[in-house]
């Protein structure tokens, strides 16, 4: 749907339809039916709302926030049964209702990321290295790349932040930020499919932006509402900031829109700000 079409004349309307046009758009915008894996969204929508210990949802309120975005509440049972089976949610009975909440795990897990996926601006490294193992013994840097700062680079190589570890002892490593960074090398960190996603985002994210201040409807949003539109941002951005640590501005290829993206996303929760939850798991309006 194009948002100027969608909303022409919408001003001299009432604001329930706008309201629910803008939401409506927004949602089939920012859902991706091909790659949404039910139980990542689900982990997108506890980081976000319920990582506090002691924070907790019901079922009917799961329900209320991801039904929107074309997901069935089958679909549902099904990922909150292996995100249990995992590890990451467990559950309890609160009277007839079903009460779920992060593990203590599933709370540490999400606190590792939050700073990278909140964050307005960041302080790119400056400080990086290659690992090179012998030729034919990739497995070397199996050890290297488990490691949050590693990114693998091709079968041999290995791109590190900061200074090399210990792990590093029996590769050949290059250590010099100025080293000259070809654009193949800028497009292998940063391939075609991660490319576009970021972009695609990104352009959405602006138009979303741009609409939600011509109708300045953002206070006419429910809770409920508000949690959808949150968890797929969260949950769009999370498939682009965590791919790879974040890398020196050197080795960014120059279509490369991450940190434009990073901004809209900052400035859209913000302007969305985040429902508070109840004892029994109710969204209980939003926080200041």
């Amino acid at each position: 749907m194009d948002w100027p079409i969608a909303f022409r004349g919408l001003r001299h309307k009432g604001m329930t339809d706008a309201q629910d046009l803008w939401f409506d758009t927004a949602v089939s915008k920012l859902s991706d039916p091909q790659n949404q894996r039910v139980w990542s969204v689900i982990v997108s929508l506890f980081g976000d709302l319920a990582q506090q210990k002691g924070a907790s949802i019901n079922g009917q309120t799961l329900t209320q926030i991801i039904t929107p975005m074309g997901i069935k509440p089958e679909a549902i049972r099904v990922a909150l049964h292996r995100l249990r089976k995992d590890g990451w949610i467990d559950s309890t009975r609160s009277g007839r209702a079903s009460v779920h909440f992060l593990t203590e795990s599933g709370r540490s897990q999400s606190a590792a990321v939050t700073p990278r996926i909140y964050a307005r601006e960041i302080a790119p490294p400056t400080e990086w290295h290659l690992a090179i193992a012998e030729d034919g013994q990739s497995a070397m840097l199996d050890g290297l790349l488990e490691q949050a700062d590693y990114v693998s680079v091709n079968r041999c190589t290995a791109l590190g932040l900061g200074k090399a570890t210990s792990l590093a002892r029996d590769l050949l490593v290059v250590h010099n930020p100025d080293l000259a960074v070809p654009e193949w090398l800028q497009r292998r960190l940063f391939p075609e499919d991660l490319r576009v996603t970021c972009s695609d985002l990104d352009v959405t994210l602006a138009e979303l932006n741009s609409a939600r201040c011509g109708l300045a409807i953002d206070e006419q949003l429910s809770a409920a509402q508000i949690a959808t539109l949150r968890t797929l941002i969260v949950h769009r951005w999370r498939r682009v900031v965590l791919r790879h640590p974040d890398l020196p501005l050197s080795l960014h290829p120059d279509d490369w829109r991450g940190e434009p993206c990073r901004r809209r996303v900052a400035e859209l929760l913000e302007a969305l700000p985040r429902p508070t939850l109840a004892a029994n798991g109710d969204l209980a309006g939003t926080a200041d």
